[in-house]
C-alpha cells in the first residue's frame, strides 16, 4: 500500500515539514509492503493559480494542464491520501487550497452532469493533519473544530466521494507529543479498523 503525504509549508526544516516525515516513517515501519512519497508544493514550486487554463479544463473545453495531470497521477497511484499543513488565518495554506482547486476539477475528482453531481474518490481514504498554534480551548470556543471538518472534511472531500479517515488537529499545548502522534498516524494509516478522527 502507498501513501501520498502532501505538504504545503516553505521551510523544510517546519514543524509541518518534520511531522510529514514521521507519518512517513511510520507508514513504512507498520509492514515491508507498505510505502509513502512526501510531496511538498513548496519545494516543487507548484502554482496554485486557478487559471484560464483550469477554467477551460473545468468546462470541458481543454485538457487539464500538464502539472495538474501530474499531482492526478500521483494520486491514482496512492492508496491513501494525507495532508499535512500548518493553519493560516483558520484555513489551509494558500498554497494547499490553490493545489486543491487545481488538481480536484471537475471531470476527474467529480462529474457534474444533468444537474447532479458524480464523485469519482470513493476509492481513496483521505488524512488531514493540521498544525494549529493556539490552545484546543479558544478552538473550540471559537467553533473551529467543527467549522475545519465542514468546510474541508465536507465542503471539499465528501464533494468528491473521497472519505475522511481521520481529522486530526495538532495544537500548540501539545507540541511535544507531535511527532509521536504523526508517526502512530502513519503506522496505522493502512489498518483496516483505522476509525480515528481526533
Amino acid at each position: 500500500m502507498h501513501a501520498l503525504i502532501v505538504v504545503a509549508h516553505p521551510l523544510t526544516a517546519s514543524l509541518t515539514h518534520a511531522v510529514a516525515a514521521q507519518i512517513a516513517a511510520g507508514v513504512s515501519q507498520s509492514a515491508v509492503t507498505h510505502s509513502a512519497e512526501i510531496a511538498d508544493l513548496a519545494a516543487a514550486g507548484f502554482d496554485p493559480r486557478f487559471g484560464k487554463a483550469d477554467i477551460a479544463a473545468f468546462n470541458r473545453q481543454a485538457a487539464f494542464p500538464a502539472d495538474v495531470i501530474a499531482e492526478q497521477q500521483r494520486i491514482d497511484a496512492a492508496d491513501a491520501l494525507v495532508l499535512v499543513y500548518p493553519v493560516y488565518w483558520w484555513s489551509m495554506p494558500a498554497l494547499m487550497k490553490g493545489w486543491i482547486e487545481r488538481v480536484f476539477s471537475n471531470g476527474w475528482a467529480y462529474e457534474e452532469a444533468d444537474g447532479r453531481v458524480v464523485k469519482k474518490l470513493g476509492h481513496l481514504p483521505v488524512h488531514l493533519v493540521a498544525i494549529g498554534a493556539a490552545d484546543r480551548g479558544t478552538w473550540q470556543r471559537h467553533g473551529y473544530d467543527v467549522a475545519m471538518r465542514t468546510q474541508v472534511d465536507h465542503g471539499i472531500f465528501d464533494y468528491c466521494g473521497a472519505p475522511v479517515k481521520s481529522s486530526t488537529l495538532l495544537l500548540q499545548e501539545q507540541v511535544e507529543n507531535h511527532l509521536q502522534s504523526a508517526r502512530d498516524l502513519g503506522s496505522r494509516l493502512f489498518a483496516t479498523d483505522h476509525a480515528d478522527a481526533s
